[in-house]
């Protein structure tokens, strides 16, 4: 008898601290889950300040947001499209554009379009090419990525979408030809479609928060 109560005591206690070790490992999970998610918000947030300052919109743009499909035109099947406005105006339109053809593979953009066409600037977010040849895109390692600053499908003009190399007017990097030439066809490709869905991205329903995160 005494046997078999230890033998219950000792099962209880196991299915208590296996109980408190699931219940734990629960709450770490959400509290890290919730934590991550406020991260990489307030990091999402400081992009798209950087390309349409706070004091132009008057919304949350990571709210304001939808999802799109146009891969022949954006890189992905998935796009994201965060809207600015002021006073219920459209001001401008970030999207998570990609570069398919990187040299070392994809290379994700942010690409910020006014609502009059212009591009308010693009930012490199993530990217596996060769240090010191084709990261010079990123913007803490050279300022080749200013030079999309308030061009726009008319200026220059469309057919001088390209890089110098072949007849266009943005530069390439010395000894890395591939990766500029990519990047600047993603980015006309992302004008293209706002020039012909313009009316439409800012007219559609914002996705639901708990689905618009960075993509």
């Amino acid at each position: 008898m005494n046997s078999r109560l230890s033998i219950l005591i000792a099962a209880g206690i196991l299915a208590t601290f296996a109980i408190l070790g699931a219940s734990l490992v629960a709450f770490t999970h959400s509290a890290t889950k919730e934590r991550i998610a406020a991260n990489e918000r307030e990091t999402l947030l400081r992009s798209l300040r950087a390309l349409v300052p706070p004091d132009t919109v008057d919304n949350d743009m990571v709210s304001d947001v939808i999802v799109v499909q146009a891969p022949e035109w954006l890189g992905s099947e998935r796009t994201r499209v965060y809207r600015g406005r002021k006073m219920q105006q459209p001001v401008a339109a970030v999207l998570t554009s990609i570069v398919p053809n990187g040299y070392s593979g994809p290379i994700k953009l942010l690409v910020a379009v006014r609502y009059d066409g212009t591009l308010a600037g693009v930012r490199v977010i993530s990217h596996k090419e060769t240090p010191g040849l084709g990261d010079k895109m990123e913007a803490s390692r050279s300022d080749w990525i200013y030079g999309f600053n308030d061009q726009s499908l008319g200026d220059p003009p469309l057919e001088k979408w390209h890089v110098k190399r072949d007849g266009g007017e943005f530069d390439q990097f010395t000894g890395a030809t591939v990766t500029p030439r990519s990047i600047v066809k993603a980015v006309k490709n992302t004008l293209l479609y706002v020039q012909e869905h313009k009316e439409a991205l800012y007219d559609r329903q914002a996705t639901p928060p708990a689905t618009a995160t960075q993509g």
